[in-house]
C-alpha cells in the first residue's frame, strides 16, 4: 500500500515533483512563520523588564527555559511520530497539530504569566504531532529515493526556511513596538498557522494516500492489536501534564528552570539510547537493517552537536544583537528579532544552488556521502563561530560591533545546515525501517531537543557582568563542532558501508 499510494502521490517523472509536495512546502512554512516568529520574541520577551511589558527574568533563567521550550517542541516528536505509526496517520496528525499550535500562540497572546507558560506548552504539544510527520510525508511522496528525494527536500527546506524568515520580520516589528507591544507579535505568529491550517485543508487532496494511513496497517502487521490501548496512553499522558502545569503554576510544586534543564539532558539522551536499545532488541530487524540504524544513531548525534551552536541563534545571539551590535541603519533602529531571519534568507538564497549540485555530483558519481556531508556542517559550524570569537574580543574591549560579524556567522552557520539538516532529513527516510518511519522521524528531531537545551544552558554562560569570558566560551563551542566532525571523518568508511546501497 505504501509504495502504490506514494506512487499516486507522485505521478512524476526525472523533471516533475509531486504536487503533494507544495501543499506541504506552504503548510510547513506556515507553521515555520508562527514558530520562528515567535521565537524571535522569545528571550527578548523574558529579559525585558516589566515596566516594558516583558517577564524581568535573568538571562539564566530565560535561557533555560529558552532551552527547555525549544528542546520539548523536538522531544515530542517521537511520540507524535508514534501517534502517526500506530493510531492516526501522518496526515491527520499534521492537520490536528496546527489547530494545536494556533490555540497556543493565541493563548500566549494574553498578557500574563500564567498563560505564557501554558501557550508554550500548549505549541510544543502541536509540534510533536505536526513536525515529524509533515516531514515524513514527504518522503513517501518519493518511493524512487535516490536524488530527486535529495531535492525534494531540498525544496522543502526552502519552505521551512521562507516562514522562518517571515516570521521575526513580521512578529518582532509588532512585538518590539512601543505601539503594540510583545503579546501582538504572538498573536501574529497565530495567524500564521491559521493560514496554515486553511492552505493545507484546501489543497490536502494533492498528497494522495502518502501518510494516510498508520503505518501498522500499511504494513499489515497487528492491524487489530495495535492500537488498543494507544489511546488509554494518550490520555494518561496529557492528564500528567496537565496535573503538573496546574501544580506548577498555583504554586504547590516548585519548578527551577536551570535545575530543570539540567536534568533534562540526561533523560533526553537516555530515551535516546533506549529506544535504539528497543529497536534492537524487540524491532524485528534484519542485519541491514540494524546497521542503517547504527548510521542513524552516529547521525542524531552529530545533529545533537550541531544544534547546540545553532541554536544559539535565538538565545545568546539574540542578546548580542540586542546589547553590543550597532543596529541604527540610516536613522532607523533595526528590530533585535529581524537578525533571526538572515539564516533564513541565506538559506533561500543558496538551498537551489545545493540541490541542484547534489543532483548533478549524483549523476556523475560524485555525491558526497551522508556522513561527508555532516562533516562539512559540523566544521562550518564552527568556522561560524571562530568569526565570533574576534568580535567578542571587541566587545569585551568595550566596543560595540557592527552588524557585519553576526551576519558573516549566520553564512557559515548556514552553508552548514544546508549540508546537514536536509540532508539529514533524506536520510532517515532511506536508512529507517519502513514500519518504524514516523518514529524515526522523531529520533531525529530528538537529536534537535537535545542540542536545543544544551544551547540554552551554553547560553546561560554568557554572563553579561563578565564579558572577557565571552570569547573562550565561543572558542570551546567551536573546538567541539570542528572536532566532533573530524571524528566523523575518521570513521567515514565504516559508516558509509553501514549504509549499504543507500546513497
Amino acid at each position: 500500500m505504501t509504495t502504490s499510494s506514494a506512487a499516486t502521490a507522485s505521478s512524476t517523472n526525472s523533471t516533475m515533483h509531486p504536487r503533494g509536495l507544495y501543499t506541504l512546502f506552504f503548510t510547513e512554512m506556515w507553521e515555520r512563520f508562527s514558530y520562528y516568529g515567535m521565537r524571535a520574541l522569545l528571550v527578548l520577551f523574558m529579559t525585558a523588564t516589566i515596566a516594558d511589558g516583558g517577564l524581568g527574568f535573568d538571562d539564566v533563567r530565560a535561557t533555560a527555559i529558552y532551552g527547555l521550550y525549544t528542546a520539548a517542541v523536538y522531544l515530542v516528536a517521537l511520540p507524535g511520530g508514534w501517534i502517526a505509526d500506530r493510531m492516526l496517520g501522518a496526515q491527520r496528525c499534521v492537520w490536528y497539530g496546527g489547530i494545536v499550535i494556533m490555540c497556543g500562540h493565541f493563548i500566549l497572546a494574553i498578557p500574563a504569566e500564567a498563560t505564557f507558560y501554558i501557550g508554550l506548552i500548549v505549541v510544543v504539544l502541536g509540534t510533536g504531532l505536526l513536525k515529524p510527520n509533515v516531514s515524513a510525508i514527504v518522503g513517501e511522496l518519493y518511493p524512487q529515493g535516490g536524488g530527486a528525494c535529495d531535492a525534494g527536500y531540498t525544496i522543502f527546506y526552502m519552505g521551512i526556511n521562507l516562514g522562518a524568515m517571515l516570521g521575526p520580520l513580521v512578529c518582532s516589528a509588532l512585538g518590539e513596538s512601543s505601539r503594540f507591544g510583545w503579546h501582538y507579535g504572538f498573536a501574529a505568529a497565530g495567524f500564521g498557522m491559521l493560514l496554515g491550517l486553511v492552505q493545507y485543508r484546501l489543497t490536502s487532496k494533492h498528497l494522495g494516500d502518502a501518510g494516510r494511513f498508520p503505518a501498522h496497517l500499511q504494513a499489515g502487521v497487528d492491524s487489530e492489536a495495535a492500537p488498543k490501548y494507544a489511546w488509554l496512553s494518550v490520555g494518561t499522558g496529557l492528564a500528567v501534564i496537565v496535573l503538573v502545569t496546574t501544580l506548577a503554576l498555583t504554586g504547590v510544586i516548585k519548578i527551577s528552570a536551570l535545575v530543570l534543564a539540567q536534568y533534562s539532558t540526561y533523560v533526553i539522551a537516555t530515551l535516546a539510547a533506549s529506544f535504539f536499545a528497543y529497536l534492537y532488541l524487540f524491532g524485528r530487524l534484519d542485519s541491514d537493517e540494524k546497521k542503517r540504524v547504527g548510521v542513524i544513531m552516529v547521525l542524531v548525534m552529530c545533529a545533537a552537536v550541531f544544534w547546540s551552536g545553532f541554536e544559539q541563534t535565538g538565545s545568546s545571539f539574540s542578546l548580542f544583537a540586542e546589547r553590543y551590535t550597532d543596529r541604527v541603519f540610516f536613522g532607523f533602529e533595526i528590530p533585535t528579532g529581524w537578525f533571526q531571519s538572515i539564516n533564513a534568507i541565506f538559506i533561500l538564497i543558496c538551498s537551489p544552488f545545493l540541490a541542484a549540485l547534489w543532483v548533478n555530483l549524483a549523476r556523475r558519481n560524485l555525491n558526497p556521502s551522508i556522513p561527508m556531508k555532516f562533516v562539512l556542517g559540523l566544521v562550518q559550524l564552527g568556522l561560524g563561530f571562530l568569526v565570533m570569537v574576534f568580535a567578542a574580543k571587541m566587545v569585551a574591549a568595550g566596543d560595540s560591533v557592527l552588524p557585519t560579524w553576526l551576519i558573516l556567522t549566520y553564512l557559515l552557520h548556514t552553508t552548514g545546515e544546508l549540508c546537514l539538516s536536509p540532508v539529514g532529513l533524506s536520510a532517515i527516510c532511506k536508512l529507517a525501517p519502513k514500519r518504524f518511519a514516523s518514529q524515526m522521524m522523531g529520533i531525529w528531531f530528538l537529536g534537535f531537543s537535545l542540542g536545543n537545551l544544551i544551547a540554552g544552558l551554553l547560553a546561560g554562560r554568557f554572563d553579561p557582568n563578565s564579558l572577557e569570558q565571552m570569547p573562550n566560551l565561543y572558542l570551546q563551542i567551536a573546538f567541539m563542532a570542528i572536532g566532533s566532525g573530524l571524528l566523523v571523518l575518521i570513521f567515514l568508511k565504516p559508516l558509509k558501508k553501514m549504509m549499504g546501497n543507500v546513497e
